[in-house]
Formats: C-alpha cells, sequence, structure tokens
C-alpha cells in the first residue's frame, strides 16, 4: 500500500493550486515526475542554507569560498556512495543526464563501438556521434534483449566496445535486466554506462555490484531541480580525454610557446567541469540523494507500487483507452505508465486535463520517438506517433490518481466541456481565461 501521509516527505509544490478555464482553481494533480520531479521541501531548505555562503570554489581563499568548496566535494562523495560506485570512481558534475552521456561520448577512444537499443531515449541514443553505432533493434522480451546483446557482441570486430544499458523505459517505465546485460559485456569485452536517468529515484542502483563500467544520472529526476547531473564511473577513457569544456579549472597550466597556447589540462575531475560549477545544483543532488535513503527504498517502491496499479486498474475500465508496454503485462515497471486514447488526439486529452481538472500529464513521444512508435504499434495505434504519460513519485496520492481516472472517462465518453483551437502544433482553450501567477503577471 501507499505511504501514510504523514510519512510522505513534502515537496515544494505540495500547496500549489492551479486555476481552471472552468473557474476557480484547485490543488495541482502532478502526474509528470517522469520529466521533472518537483523539489523536495528538505532540498530547498538545505539551498537556502547554503546560499548566504555560496562563492566560487577551488580557487579562492575566502572563507565563503572554501565553504563553497567542501559543500562541492562533500557532494561528489554523497552522489558515489548513492549510485554503489566504488571509492575511486570519478564523479563529474554536469547538467544532467544528456549533457553526461554526451561528455562520455566525447571521451571514448578512437574506434570505439558503441551497442544501444532502438527503444533508447534520445540522450542514450544520440550522444556517440564519433563511433561507430550498432543499432539493436526492439527486443521482444527483457531475455531478449540480453539474446540480442550477446550476438551482436560476438559477431562485432575486435576493439574497445561500449553498451549503452536503459534501466528504466523513459516510455513505458519497464525495467531492464541491468545486471544480465552487464555480465553479458564484460564476456565479451565491453564497457557499459547506465542511463538511470528514469531509474535514480525508484530504485536502489549498485554500480559496483552489477559490474558496471559508468552511470549518467539527472538531479531533475530525482527531487533536485537545480540543474545539476552527474556521470559517475571508471577513470581512464575520461583521463585521457581532451577536456569536456575547455576553460578554467580544466587548464592546469596556459603559456605562450611558439606563438600559440602550449595547454596542460588539468586531471579528473577538473578535466571535465571547465568553468564556474553549479554549485547549488550539485548540492541539491546531494541532499535529495540522502533524503530519499534516509526514506528508505522499500517505502519508496511500496508507494509507487501501489499508486501504479490503482492507475491502471481505472485506465483499465475506461472504453478505448489501452496501455503502451514493450513487454509482458506482468513485467515490473517504475511509476511511469504510458497509454493511448484511441479516436482522440492525444494532446487535446492532455490539454484538457490540465484546462479543466488541474491535471499535469506528458502528451508526445517523450524523447524516444523509436520508442513510441514501438508501443502504439503494439496495441494498434500505429497511424500515431504521439502518446500519453502518467507519472507518479514521492508527492502522488490516491486522489491524484483517481482524479485522473474520472476525468480521462469523462472525457472519452462526453468530451471536453471547453472550447480549444489548434494553434501551430498545439491545442490551447479558446478562450483562456486562466490567470498567470504574480510573478509572471508583470510581464517580465
Amino acid at each position: 500500500m501507499s505511504l501514510a501521509v504523514d510519512r510522505l516527505p513534502t515537496l515544494a509544490d505540495a500547496d500549489l493550486r492551479v486555476p481552471l478555464v472552468t473557474g476557480g482553481s484547485v490543488p495541482y494533480a502532478n502526474l509528470d515526475y517522469a520529466a521533472s520531479t518537483p523539489c523536495l521541501a528538505a532540498v530547498r531548505t538545505e539551498v537556502d542554507r547554503l546560499l548566504p555562503w555560496y562563492s566560487s570554489v577551488h580557487r579562492g581563499a575566502g572563507f565563503a569560498s572554501q565553504v563553497s568548496t567542501r559543500v562541492y566535494e562533500r557532494a561528489r562523495s554523497t552522489v558515489r556512495e548513492f549510485v554503489g560506485a566504488k571509492p575511486d570512481s570519478a564523479v563529474l558534475f554536469t547538467r544532467n543526464t544528456t549533457d553526461a552521456l554526451n561528455l562520455l561520448g566525447r571521451s571514448l577512444p578512437a574506434g570505439t563501438q558503441v551497442f544501444r537499443f532502438a527503444t533508447d531515449h534520445h540522450a542514450a541514443l544520440l550522444s556517440w556521434r564519433t563511433a561507430r553505432l550498432h543499432r539493436l533493434g526492439v527486443p521482444a522480451s527483457a531475455e531478449d534483449s540480453v539474446r540480442i546483446l550477446a550476438r551482436a557482441l560476438a559477431e562485432a570486430p575486435n576493439g574497445p566496445k561500449l553498451v549503452v544499458i536503459t534501466g528504466a523505459s523513459n516510455v513505458t517505465g519497464e525495467l531492464w535486466p541491468v545486471a544480465e546485460l552487464a555480465e553479458v559485456s564484460r564476456l565479451f569485452g565491453a564497457r557499459t554506462v547506465l542511463d538511470a536517468a528514469q531509474l535514480a529515484a525508484h530504485r536502489p542502483i549498485d554500480l559496483a555490484g552489477w559490474g558496471l563500467c559508468w552511470i549518467a544520472l539527472s538531479g531533475h529526476k530525482m527531487y533536485a531541480p537545480f540543474g545539476s547531473g552527474a556521470l559517475v564511473g571508471e577513470t581512464d577513457w575520461l583521463s585521457d580525454a581532451e577536456p569536456y569544456l575547455a576553460g578554467g579549472g580544466a587548464t592546469a597550466s596556459v603559456v605562450e610557446q611558439a606563438g600559440a597556447e602550449a595547454v596542460t589540462w588539468s586531471g579528473l575531475p577538473h578535466r571535465h567541469e571547465g568553468g564556474s560549477p553549479n554549485i547549488v545544483g550539485a548540492y541539491a543532488m546531494a541532499v535529495a540523494c540522502d533524503a530519499v535513503t534516509r526514506l528508505g527504498w522499500p517505502a519508496v517502491v511500496d508507494h509507487e507500487q501501489a499508486l501504479t496499479a490503482r492507475l491502471c486498474e481505472g485506465l483499465a475500465m475506461i472504453p478505448g483507452v489501452r496501455r503502451l508496454r514493450l513487454w509482458a503485462d506482468d513485467h515490473p515497471t517504475v511509476g511511469v505508465v504510458s497509454f493511448g486514447v484511441a479516436g482522440f488526439d492525444q494532446q487535446l486529452i492532455a490539454t484538457a486535463l490540465a484546462a479543466e481538472h488541474g491535471i499535469g500529464i506528458r502528451d508526445g513521444a517523450f524523447c524516444a520517438h523509436q520508442a513510441v512508435r514501438a508501443v502504439l504499434d503494439n496495441v494498434g495505434f500505429g497511424q500515431s506517433d504521439r502518446a500519453l504519460r502518467a507519472s507518479v513519485g514521492l508527492g502522488t496520492t490516491a486522489e491524484h490518481v483517481d482524479r485522473l481516472v474520472l476525468a480521462l472517462r469523462e472525457l472519452v465518453l462526453d468530451g471536453p466541456k471547453w472550447t480549444y483551437t489548434r494553434t501551430g502544433d498545439e491545442w490551447r482553450p479558446t478562450p483562456d481565461p486562466r490567470p498567470v501567477p504574480e510573478f509572471l503577471a508583470g510581464g517580465r
């Protein structure tokens, strides 16, 4: 069952009310956690405590600078421990998972072959422009993904290899067989990177125990939306690569030599963190890691699974609604449920749910276009390239789920109550009387 209300951590949007086109306002039903989670109140509190001490890091003699440097470096240790990495693993702070995977992509040795599945999120699919790419297609099951990878690795020529592994699908929430894929990769001498963007806030991670080489994750998907992510793992490829961002911090020495700049690059981690780092984001991410760990993974999983089951049972009772899956219905997932509504424009459904009921869900292809096309085709929606996605997290309640189910049923059976106009590639309420928040009212 879900966590008791008094055991749920408080989130920054807990008291948020949103206006409706029909008048009045309602508490916001945020069912879009898979895109970005709201901020934990504990994270906001700790960031507020840090801000008076905020200063430059690593190169400042001032006391505030020394405090900020200590905060930043402690955050590395916290993130390293959170993902179960070895004590000597590098922790590079980035903007998000996409940035982390692109950093690794820029650090690959010449001739590296990269193996990735067609159903991966675009960050995991597209970050390897200088590599020789192996497209592994759409597996029929979790077990099939292991067989497909083993066959591709067995047939590949010699040379450095990297296997990209998804922790949990960005589209369906389905858990991938991470440990099994990592084991097969090791058998063929391939290294591995785990895209944990959709996994890190929902399941414990054991980078060393699973035998993985690197992990990429985002703070904004784990209750710390302050613009930070991380790449954690082995040091050799990263140490040998040209800096991801050339500039201050990445340089140990710059001197003029024969009319040009001769540069000695810094070692890790500073080598790939050029410029002034996001101290606040790194600290927020570390605080979120600690907060989720203290709550306890059994409590997190039980809460999300109870709400996901409630959602799926409700959707199954609505005519024309089809849940989207890559694999069998009983395959485990995190709290992400994608679905399609037959005979409706999916974006219109999402717009009406927001405008008339104060519900936030996601519509579109979720930055995983090939995966969305595959799951839509599975249920006979092959002419569409857009789906709907509802996702739950620590701030989700049974009322949020029930409101979505009731509102969606009403829309399917009776249609929208309001008028909507297609503008460009979006539907908009016409008219839209909802007032914007006060801080936007001045037009700034």
